[in-house]
């Protein structure tokens, strides 16, 4: 089944908010978006960029918008749907037609496609890992020539060891980083050292 024909068949299902994301849908459909099928619902994008999706649910229907934490949201209704998980998606939710202000959803819909123009794109940072990883501590506890090696690397050395070891999510390959790292600390090297050294 081709994208129009699931589109379609998503809004002609017979569902107790099939008029509201009827409506919803006519609103996107004035815009520069373009309608596209994502992850089983109707997603609408410009220049290839997810901008916001509509969906209905058992007991309400949404709009979601994919970098909705750069909204102004004037009328503050924009939720956050896993606090603690859901970084820059906020989403919009309907009980009824009777609570669509077609005029405002079109001001949120021209602010989500101007902010995607612009480049307002949440990035997540990669978080720095700042204490010394248990196995390399431990390893320098056994080891005095290793651990005074270590300390006279510089700080940006040391964060590249503790990064390269504590960012592993297994243990198995935390200890294959570190039987990597320890021969090059031993040697007073940074674990970068020879792509550094390259002309």
């Amino acid at each position: 089944m081709k994208n129009k024909e699931k589109i379609d068949a998503y809004y002609a299902k017979e569902q107790p908010f099939k008029e509201g994301i009827g409506i919803l849908r006519k609103l996107a459909l004035k815009t520069p978006l373009t309608e596209t099928f994502k992850w089983g619902s109707p997603v609408y994008t410009i220049d290839n960029k997810n901008v916001l999706g509509i969906l209905a649910f058992k007991n309400h229907f949404s709009i979601w918008f994919f970098q909705g934490v750069f909204l102004s949201d004037p009328i503050k209704v924009l939720v956050n749907a896993q606090e603690g998980k859901t970084k820059a998606m906020r989403h919009w939710k309907f009980n009824s037609i009777n609570e669509i202000d077609e005029e405002t959803v079109l001001n949120y819909f021209q602010e989500a496609i101007s902010n995607q123009k612009k480049g307002k794109v949440y990035l997540p940072k990669k978080e720095k890992i700042t204490t010394l990883p248990p196995l390399l501590n431990d390893a320098m506890e056994k080891n005095a020539e290793l651990k005074h090696n270590y300390n006279q690397l510089p700080p940006y050395k040391q964060r590249e060891y503790h990064e390269y070891i504590g960012g592993a999510k297994q243990e198995k390959t935390k200890r294959t980083r570190l039987d990597k790292c320890i021969p090059l600390i031993l040697k007073g090297k940074g674990l970068h050292d020879r792509f550094r050294n390259k002309s």
